[in-house]
């Protein structure tokens, strides 16, 4: 299948003017630097303002083809949303070029495309208008914009008394159903309540997959990205740091060295940790963690003298440092005490620990707690991220620590 876009070595340059220090200037300072400039020719002085070059996208290149719902994700800076307005046209490139086969549809930040003198009702027959559509065709569409957008008291208000969350109600609404062969959404939804960023999602996912549209999606919410989009582009400083299917795209842009605690040969103690650390299956040093995956705590155990008594404790701690839940285990049950040290692995299950920053605590002591022997809080520190649970609406709000797997039945109607 052919691209229905493609971006071809495309770079955006902005001058940047930096002034000098002073951020208030008093009149009579204006006119002396006036005179100052007459006396030295009009040489520029040290408070002469500076221009600078930024590149916003430095030679991108992908192709999109029809019917693919795409993740655009990076940090801050990283260049997003000028590539979405190059694309919607509002800007132009630099370099390089950009073929679109299609009609676009964009909603970037609030209040695109509406005018604010004019009433809900007239933006919705002036944007599609703007995407070359009949009255008529507008007409057929009305009654389910409206319907979606939840908004039919106020449709005879002029949208600039709106608020923010009524404006993209109606906006989204607008742009998913008139019918445009690309839909290009910035993270403009999180303005709305989670219910109504669902119901976007859903919306979106339906029009790619049974109306053949293509999505563009940018979000900070790596949860909605997994949860829509099939494929993800990774932007960093401007350029195109990878791409391919979401989950891989979004491992990635989690992804950072973890340097494990420092190793420890000896101790006086009977037992001691000699080394740990959070890691994948294979051992490798790991600090990000998707909710289906399994966090592991690889604990390196010296063992100078062995009893039957010697327990591993392990606490999961929130961000507040209060306790999620605390295991014990009797080193026994590992240990064949042969006066060797131990490697193992302590296992967190998928699918439990909800999305948020974690921390442990480790612990080696006697079974009876009459003895410590280590003691090590808030060490490990971990973040476990939504990796396209039902919970991704909510990144951020409080639901507790873990998602149980729930079960329900009916009893009567």
């Amino acid at each position: 299948m052919s691209a229905i876009i493609a971006v071809e070595g495309v770079s955006k340059k902005f001058i940047i003017s930096h002034e000098g220090k002073e951020r208030y200037t008093a009149l009579r300072d204006v006119m002396a630097k006036k005179a100052k400039n007459i006396l030295s020719l009009g040489k520029p002085g040290r408070d002469a303002v500076t221009k600078e070059e930024f590149w916003a996208l430095n030679n991108i290149s992908f192709d999109i083809k029809q019917g693919e719902r795409v993740g655009i994700i990076g940090r801050n800076g990283a260049g997003k949303s000028t590539l979405l307005k190059v694309l919607s046209r509002i800007t132009e490139p630099t370099a390089g070029r950009i073929t679109i086969k299609g009609r676009v549809a964009s909603l970037l930040e609030v209040g695109t495309g509406f005018h604010p003198e004019l009433t809900g009702r007239e933006n919705v027959f002036l944007n599609g208008a703007i995407l070359g559509m009949s009255r008529t065709e507008i007409r057929k569409k009305f009654d389910e914009i409206v319907a979606f957008a939840e908004v039919e008291k106020f449709l005879d208000t002029p949208v600039k008394r709106y608020s923010s969350g009524m404006y993209v109600r109606l906006a989204f609404a607008v742009a998913a159903h008139l019918e445009p062969e690309i839909l290009i959404i910035d993270e403009v939804l999180a303005v709305g309540d989670a219910q109504f960023q669902k119901k976007c999602l859903g919306k979106m996912e339906d029009v790619s997959k049974n109306e053949g549209r293509t999505v563009l999606f940018v979000s900070h919410n790596m949860g909605t990205i997994l949860q829509l989009c099939q494929r993800a582009i990774l932007l960093n400083k401007g350029t195109v740091e990878s791409m391919g299917d979401a989950p891989t795209i979004v491992e990635k842009y989690y992804s950072s060295a973890s340097t494990p605690a420092e190793k420890k040969e000896q101790s006086a103690e009977d037992i001691f940790l000699k080394h740990f650390y959070t890691c994948d299956e294979e051992g490798r040093p790991k600090i990000n963690f998707g909710h289906r995956e399994p966090i592991r705590m690889r604990l390196h155990i010296g063992v100078n003298k062995y009893t039957d008594m010697q327990n591993i404790g392990i606490c999961l701690l929130r961000q507040d440092k209060k306790r999620v839940f605390t295991v014990n285990k009797k080193l026994a049950q590992f240990y064949s005490g042969d006066g060797k040290d131990i490697v193992v692995d302590f296992i967190i299950p998928g699918s439990l620990i909800a999305p948020m920053d974690y921390s442990f605590l480790v612990a080696l002591n006697a079974q009876n707690g009459n003895y410590t022997y280590e003691w090590q809080e808030d060490v490990c520190p971990i973040k476990v991220y939504d990796d396209g649970t039902d919970f991704s609406f909510q990144e951020g709000w409080d639901y507790g620590c873990v998602i149980i797997k729930d079960e329900w039945q009916l009893i009567n109607q």
